[in-house]
């Protein structure tokens, strides 16, 4: 594949022998245009959130990546991430079965565009995106001393419940407790109340840690994005805070067999928790 004359002058250089590894854990995140990517030497991380009450990120290790070289501690840059995706897919309407698109991306730093080479069946293509300067992201706080509750549910499972709630709901309030109902999903639409609840030694929990009862609201509109990255995943992580902030990682198994991680961080719903008070 041709590539860069000037790779030594490149910040960040990354190749993948299939671009859909990339763009699938990219779409788990896509709810908006800007996203903020940074790279470490542990890999890339892509940021997307939307007002102040939601965010989502996707890690891509290293090691999921052919080739990963990075000259500084980090990298970071603001990316439109729906254009970042029609570059990735440029080769999907046409592709057959068995055939993947080779991806090889640089950035030389502050500036300069994030340039992608694409090549398909010895057909190649080079799309240059325009980078801005990073935003800062917000910071939640979620820290493992901070975490009341824990449990680790097979994805399946959580596709089921999201498929029997009424979505006509506002919210979605999610309850884990050590004794009954243990955790419970509850929405409150046109139809009534619905409620799926999960026994702690059922066969889709996996792990089941919660130390004190919890019943927090979340608007649903905020974590509808996050059904991209569970449609994809094979196991969910669902943890609640002492502030009642919800974190759900969903883990998901590229095409080459390897795991990568999506996040989705989620602030309670203000607005009902003043209304119960």
């Amino acid at each position: 594949m041709p590539w860069c004359s000037q790779l030594d002058e490149c910040v960040l250089v990354a190749s993948l022998d299939n671009a859909r590894n990339l763009s699938n854990l990219l779409r788990a995140v896509h709810f908006r245009d800007r996203a903020t990517i940074q790279a470490t030497p542990a890999g890339i991380k892509v940021t997307v959130e939307n007002a102040k009450c939601v965010q989502a990120n996707a890690f891509i290790q290293a090691c999921i990546f052919q080739e990963f070289v990075i000259e500084e501690d980090s990298v970071m840059f603001l990316i439109n991430l729906t254009v970042l995706l029609d570059c990735l897919t440029i080769f999907s309407a046409s592709a057959l079965p068995g055939v993947t698109t080779a991806l090889r991306m640089s950035y030389r730093g502050y500036g300069y565009p994030l340039v992608l080479f694409l090549e398909e069946s010895g057909v190649v293509t080079v799309c240059k995106i325009q980078t801005q300067e990073p935003e800062e992201t917000l910071d939640f706080d979620f820290c493992n001393a901070n975490v009341i509750n824990k449990i680790i549910l097979q994805s399946e499972s959580l596709r089921e419940a999201f498929a029997e709630l009424d979505m006509s709901s506002e919210v979605l309030q999610i309850t884990m407790s050590p004794d009954k109902p243990y955790f419970r999903l509850s929405t409150f639409g046109n139809a009534g109340s619905t409620h799926c609840d999960y026994p702690k030694n059922s066969d889709m929990m996996e792990a089941f840690h919660c130390n004190q009862t919890q019943s927090s609201r979340y608007k649903i509109s905020l974590l509808k994005p996050s059904t991209k990255a569970l449609a994809l995943s094979s196991k969910v992580s669902i943890r609640t805070d002492n502030r009642g902030f919800l974190s759900l990682q969903y883990m998901i198994r590229n095409e080459d067999g390897l795991v990568c991680f999506v996040e989705y961080y989620c602030s309670p719903d203000e607005e009902m928790a003043e209304s119960e008070t």
